[in-house]
Formats: C-alpha cells, structure tokens, sequence
C-alpha cells in the first residue's frame, strides 16, 4: 500500500510509484472519480482536456441535438 498525507492546506505529493505507474510529468492534469467511499486516480486523456462540455454527455443525446440545433 503506497500513503501521503494531507497538509494544512489540503494538499498532498503523489508518490513517485503513482506517478510513474500513471506516467504523470509536471503540468499533467489528473481525473478524480469518486465511488462510494473510494476515489479512483486517473491521468486526464488529452481529448478530456480540450472538451469544456465533456463532463455534460448526459444532454449528449441524438434528441438532445435535434432539440439544440438552432440555438
């Protein structure tokens, strides 16, 4: 089991093992799912980053694109 912990400031350093696993480097952006009591950590796809409206896919619908189309 790999831990950190918390500073004052809500912060922590992910562990060199993470990080490798992960093949983070800096300026990377991390995704955070939270399951019941657990959080997964995820490195964030490119293709994540460059979509703002990404985390909106549940109005993503073919009938949600008929009924936006001419606004």
């Amino acid at each position: 089991m790999i831990t950190s912990k918390l500073t004052s400031k809500a912060q922590t350093t992910i562990p060199q093992a993470v990080r490798a696993a992960l093949h983070l480097k800096e300026g990377d952006e991390i995704v955070y799912v939270i399951d019941g009591d657990r959080v997964v950590l995820t490195r964030a796809a490119k293709d994540q980053l460059d979509d703002p409206f990404a985390t909106f896919s549940e109005w993503a619908s073919e009938a949600d694109r008929r009924a936006y189309a001419g606004l």
